[in-house]
């Protein structure tokens, strides 16, 4: 058994899979997914998984180099944002090097979120609850 906090195969082998620049979407349980988008969907309940839980665990095995918000976060859910910003800046430190945040339109979001190459979709029923994470590489 792995001895990581992340024990979903699916969403392990997806973290896996990703090469440099890579985009992962971990989105709110309303965000639109085409459906030709790979989906973790972890989704049980309201707020179950969370999206700031979600986020955390994906970050134990994921090197980040930028993040992308919609930038209605910051009127919309101003504490989701708060607690993501504060994990970010956590895995800065851990990982030696700055994370680059960019800040867009939702609906241009929706958008790159569709080219990510991978969504997991949470239980997290709050507003913009959305970012997508590009893999850096650790060398």
């Amino acid at each position: 058994m792995k001895k990581t906090a992340l024990l979903n195969a699916k969403l392990s082998g997806v973290i896996a899979s990703l090469g440099h620049t890579d985009g992962l979407t971990i989105c709110d349980a309303g965000l639109p997914i085409p459906s030709e988008q790979q989906c973790v969907d972890l989704a049980l309940t309201q707020g179950v998984p969370s999206f700031v839980t979600t986020l955390k665990v994906v970050l134990t095995e994921l090197f980040v180099e930028r993040i992308v918000l919609a930038q209605d976060i910051k009127q919309f859910n101003p504490s989701v944002e708060k607690q993501l910003i504060e994990i970010i800046d956590e895995i800065e430190q851990q990982q030696g090097r700055s994370i680059e945040i960019e800040y867009i339109a939702h609906s241009e979001f929706k958008q790159r979120s569709n080219q990510a190459k991978a969504v997991i979709r949470t239980g997290e029923c709050s507003p913009y609850a959305n970012v997508i994470l590009y893999s850096g590489v650790p060398f």
